[in-house]
């Protein structure tokens, strides 16, 4: 499942004032020594996608990904929209310095 909360949403229907509506896909962005993290992107639906409207806007995210995922979360705070599931940072990561991880 995908939630996306008011302040989100709002900021989401800021962006496509005078603009076609088109979905907005939910992606793994990384899975450094950070861990996963997601992101979101303009992009058009595909088969294997879970479909969720959220004020007449289409929140998209390939299903096995939503599995993987558990629920996410889609908040605006601040200067920028946080994303927030059940994906877990990378198991054997010490810490990131200078764009490597420690062993």
């Amino acid at each position: 499942m995908i939630n996306v909360t008011k302040p989100a949403q709002e900021q989401v229907r800021m962006y496509f004032e005078g603009k076609e509506i088109t979905p907005i896909r939910i992606f793994l962005n990384s899975a450094g020594c950070g861990g996963p993290s997601l992101a979101m992107a303009l992009d058009e639906k595909k088969d294997t996608d879970a479909v969720f409207t959220f004020d007449e806007v289409e929140y998209i995210m390939d299903q096995n990904l939503l599995e993987k995922a558990g629920p996410v979360d889609i908040d605006f705070a601040g200067t920028g929209f946080r994303l927030e599931s059940a994906l877990k940072p990378a198991a054997g990561c010490k810490g990131c310095s200078g764009g490597t991880c420690g062993s």
